[in-house]
């Protein structure tokens, strides 16, 4: 089985966090993006750095820290947008 690239992990998280309506646990995120805890941790804070998601904390009755989700911004989907197009485009011509 082939290694995914770069551009399809990157893409597999934002998919994913679209696909549970825009907001998402990290660990769905850690099994939907079928990754490492470390190497989502670095994925997720370049993604956070370059404003594609952002990480929210929603208060907890249960525990002291809250829930922590990761939801997609506008830049983000955009950025989504754009790779499905180049992978319709390299679709297209077979590749």
């Amino acid at each position: 089985m082939a290694r995914r690239s770069r551009m399809q992990i990157i893409y597999d998280l934002l998919n994913a966090i679209i696909e549970k309506k825009g907001k998402i646990k990290v660990t769905h995120l850690l099994y939907k993006g079928n990754l490492s805890h470390e190497r989502l941790k670095l994925y997720l804070e370049e993604l956070e750095t370059k404003e594609f998601i952002q990480k929210i904390t929603e208060p907890s009755k249960k525990r002291m820290t809250g829930k922590t989700f990761y939801t997609i911004t506008d830049k983000g989907v955009n950025f989504l947008n754009e790779i499905h197009k180049v992978q319709e485009l390299t679709e297209a011509f077979g590749l």
